[in-house]
């Protein structure tokens, strides 16, 4: 994820805003009709495990469905929150249901188009300077946000570990969730010093000045103002304890519909390796081979749980129920709050205050 720092808070918000020409938003509507159509792929190859998991999922319970969508929901919600939590911290202000679309909106990105990752961070990015934020401060979030979330899963790794060490199965992850845990610590360490650090990056905003012509000014002038803007972006304690349970309640509600999933399915829930396979599969999503991790953690999650101890069929039917709400599901109401948002910014442009070159008001990204 990547922000740019400018010269000044001041020059950066009154930067005029860009209008995209007609064939990128034609781009954008191929891209979108291409994910459809690797939905309808996915979806046709899994037929045969469709077929063995059908005695489960023609008799769903539908109570426990609707406790699956709701946590699944919940668990945006909380994202959403550290979020705001987050810019809180550097002074800015943002509604929780904006916040919530704006996560929507960043899942569908990240989870339909080939470098989600980075397009949904840039979208965020973009998001945080319509509601107030400079550059600094929403490159600030964007870090942040993956940091806290990235510290909460290896917690919850390093839990899931120790009760599947037990079972003297650890699914080969146990130098990984070391390596991720270290990983962490030098992270901590990072932003200890992190003004130290910044004022040794002077040559890599040479570099991106010479590639991407931005940020503008004189390197040194550039370092010394970010330094002086992330000095004053202090998160109180409480700040950084909110912003941590919100991001661990996004891992935990989020497991918590895989959970309502098994008994959705009349299926036992294998708890022994539960955690631990739920956290490997979204490790797995990181792995740049498929959009959103698609197929890859249907295959890593099912296998794990077979592993410990879980029905084969049960659990792929489990897990099928479970991508529907944490996959498929939320990709409508991503690019739904998308073009939400997409139209509000549009309105806030036609307005005539727009047209005052006093007031600027950021434009909503393309992705």
């Amino acid at each position: 994820m990547r922000g740019t720092v400018p010269v000044s808070p001041a020059s950066a918000a009154s930067a005029p805003a860009v209008r995209r020409p007609a064939w990128w938003r034609a781009t954008k509507v191929v891209l979108v009709l291409g994910v459809a159509a690797l939905a309808g792929w996915a979806i046709s190859g899994k037929t045969d495990e469709l077929s063995g998991a059908g005695s489960y999922l023609a008799h769903l319970h539908w109570g426990w469905m609707v406790f699956a969508a709701g946590a699944e929901l919940i668990s945006y919600v909380a994202f959403a929150g550290m979020q705001r939590r987050l810019l809180q911290a550097g002074e800015v202000g943002a509604g929780l249901a904006p916040m919530t679309g704006v996560t929507l909106a960043g899942n569908a990105i990240q989870n339909s188009l080939p470098a989600g990752v980075v397009l949904a961070a840039a979208y965020a990015f973009r998001q945080y300077r319509r509601f107030g934020a400079d550059d600094v401060l929403s490159g600030w979030v964007v870090v942040a946000m993956t940091i806290l979330s990235l510290m909460s899963l290896s917690a919850l790794a390093a839990v899931g570990l120790a009760m599947a060490a037990s079972t003297g199965s650890a699914l080969d992850l146990v130098s990984v969730i070391v390596g991720l845990v270290c990983a962490m610590g030098l992270l901590v360490i990072f932003w200890s010093r992190r003004e130290w650090f910044l004022g040794h990056t002077v040559k890599a905003v040479r570099l991106s000045q010479w590639v991407t012509r931005r940020p503008a000014g004189d390197p040194h002038e550039v370092v010394r103002v970010a330094r002086g803007r992330v000095s004053a972006i202090s998160p109180s304690r409480r700040d950084w304890a909110v912003a941590g349970i919100m991001a661990a309640f996004n891992w935990i509600f989020d497991l918590g519909c895989l959970m309502m999933a098994f008994l959705a399915v009349n299926a036992s829930i294998p708890w022994r390796g539960l955690l631990l396979a739920y956290t490997a599969a979204q490790l797995a999503t990181n792995l740049p081979i498929t959009p959103g991790g698609l197929g890859v953690v249907e295959g890593s999650l099912t296998i794990a749980l077979v592993a410990f101890g879980g029905s084969e069929a049960s659990t792929v039917a489990a897990v099928l129920v479970y991508r529907l709400f944490n996959f498929w599901a939320m990709l409508p109401l991503g690019w739904g709050a998308w073009g939400l948002l997409a139209y509000q910014t549009r309105r806030t442009h036609s307005t005539p205050a727009a047209s005052d070159p006093g007031v600027p008001i950021p434009e909503l990204p393309s992705t």
